[in-house]
């Protein structure tokens, strides 16, 4: 146990330098950092919110707003059946999430709720009810009228889809924004948590508060806005004059979820802002169809309920690209071409709860994080040394070497320190103590057995292995549940606390056992300074 091969000695001593040198830009001014050469490690630790400061919010999704354009949707294809079933009908309107209509004959009744009926779709909700539930409810009211809703499994399911749709939205704008680490999570049935690091709540409200829903509006020139407007169209306003309204055919002739890029840049023309998009295969194909055969006509490109352009097509636009202009600043083009990446919300999002983490209470925390860590580390310190004295200096000597390979490994996963981490990182150097405590007194016990040096050390390792794992490995796994079933800081803490786990079981029973083994080589000692 305690010999050493060349191969085994240098394998050690290169983990033990690689963690000091992904460890080392940490310590270093970001100049220093770009100084470094290239072969060099430059990850730095990422900073959590709790210590870097940011921005928390709290949204909920606006569920109306989904179940009101679903009900919409009801209501065009009740319209569409009952015309083709030749039944009339009147009163067809949505109301307070219902689709009410009344039928001009009676004795249609039941051909009616057949035929909306069949309009219905599954709900699968689990294995065991498969395609029984269905996501309409149709109901009979009077002898005339009917009234249809979603039913409760429907319900569910479209919010559930709308949390996690926009979680998956909300991640993509955030990391356009070059953020590491940010916490988006559901919270509850309708609300989702925002945490992110480094990011002041204006911007960051600016880039997830609007719904970036985009489309291409045919425009309706024979319809006067201020007149009746046909049931086909809407009146929306232009997004710079408000006074200025547009009547514009309700069917979009694409939507945002056709694009595959948008980017930010400058017109050839007068140098102003503008954003450049483009279209997926299908979408250019049907592009370029439309302004083929609409040629000299305008359309509307409509963000958000508003008209941000209303350009006239001089010719067919063939190659599935083109540019929206407007009074675009650099900023406020750059913010539009990552919404329009990102994609468009299912519905609005309403923040419920805002909190402002400052740099300054981040370096609060920071300073008293250090200030912790060096209290507890310097009484371990003395505490091991005067304790064990040779032996409490190779075990100061491991803990430092373990120091450095938890921050060297966090930075090489680019992993984001909290203060739950930190103090994962404070257990850890308390555990790896804890191991030496327990090969040393095992040494000491063995050498008052009348043991050689030789035999004693070699005995203390070799039993109080056995310990060192078991307590070890109970921990890790306790550990890595935290890490599954935890959030945020829970996370953080448990990575932190999993990484030191494997790294002090290195130094405590690898490192120390190495120099040990040096020392005994060199010295021949009788007795154990112990």
């Amino acid at each position: 146990m305690l010999h050493f091969s060349t191969w085994k000695t240098t394998l050690i001593a290169l983990i033990s330098l690689a963690g000091i040198l992904f460890a080392l830009p940490n310590i270093l001014t970001d100049e220093q950092s770009q100084n470094l050469p290239s072969f060099m490690p430059s990850n730095k630790l990422h900073l959590g919110l709790d210590l870097k400061g940011g921005s928390h919010l709290l949204l909920q999704v606006q569920i109306a707003v989904i179940i009101s354009e679903r009900m919409e949707a009801t209501k065009d294809d009740i319209r569409s059946s009952l015309r083709e079933k030749k039944i009339g009908y009147t009163g067809l309107k949505v109301d307070d999430e219902n689709v009410t209509l009344k039928l001009r004959d009676a004795t249609q009744m039941e051909d009616a709720i057949i035929a909306i009926k069949g309009l219905s779709q599954p709900v699968t909700t689990s294995l065991l009810q498969g395609n029984s539930v269905r996501d309409i409810v149709v109901t009979q009211t009077s002898d005339t009228a009917i009234s249809v809703t979603l039913s409760d499994e429907e319900r569910i399911s479209r919010v559930k889809s709308a949390v996690a749709q926009s979680i998956e939205i909300l991640r993509r704008r955030i990391d356009e924004l070059g953020t590491t680490e940010p916490t988006i999570q559901p919270q509850g049935d309708d609300r989702i948590l925002v945490q992110v690091p480094g990011v002041e709540p204006d911007a960051l409200k600016a880039i997830i508060g609007k719904t970036a829903k985009l489309t291409f509006h045919e425009v309706d020139n024979r319809t006067d806005p201020s007149g009746i407007i046909p049931s086909d169209s809407f009146v929306l306003p232009d997004i710079e004059n408000k006074a200025q309204l547009y009547v514009l055919k309700k069917r979009p002739i694409l939507t945002g979820e056709n694009l595959v890029d948008a980017q930010a840049g400058f017109s050839q023309q007068n140098n102003q802002a503008i954003v450049s998009f483009k279209f997926d295969t299908a979408g250019a194909k049907k592009f370029g169809n439309y302004t083929a055969s609409h040629v000299g006509e305008p359309f509307a490109i409509v963000l958000d309920n508003e008209v941000i352009s209303a350009p006239r097509i001089n010719e067919a636009i063939r190659g599935g690209s083109g540019q929206i202009s407007g009074n675009f600043t650099v900023e406020g083009a750059n913010e539009l071409s990552i919404l329009l990446r990102a994609g468009a919300l299912p519905a609005p999002l309403d923040i419920l709860e805002e909190r402002s983490v400052g740099p300054s209470l981040g370096a609060d925390s920071v300073e008293a994080g250090k200030i912790a860590s060096i209290v507890g580390i310097v009484a371990v310190v003395l505490f091991i040394l005067f304790s064990y004295g040779l032996f409490g200096l190779f075990a100061n000597i491991a803990l430092m070497i373990n120091l450095l390979l938890i921050i060297g490994v966090l930075s090489m996963l680019q992993a984001t320190l909290t203060l739950p981490g930190i103090a994962g990182i404070v257990l850890t150097i308390g555990m790896a103590v804890d191991a030496n405590v327990l090969i040393f007194e095992r040494i000491r016990e063995e050498a008052l057995l009348g043991k050689s040096p030789i035999a004693a050390i070699e005995t203390g390792y070799n039993r109080a292995l056995t310990t060192i794992l078991d307590a070890n490995i109970t921990t890790f796994i306790a550990a890595v549940i935290l890490f599954y079933l935890g959030t945020g800081p829970v996370k953080g803490f448990a990575v932190t606390l999993s990484i030191g786990i494997i790294t002090s079981v290195f130094t405590a029973f690898v490192v120390t056992r190495l120099m040990v083994s040096i020392w005994i080589r060199r010295k021949r000692p009788k007795s154990i300074p112990i």
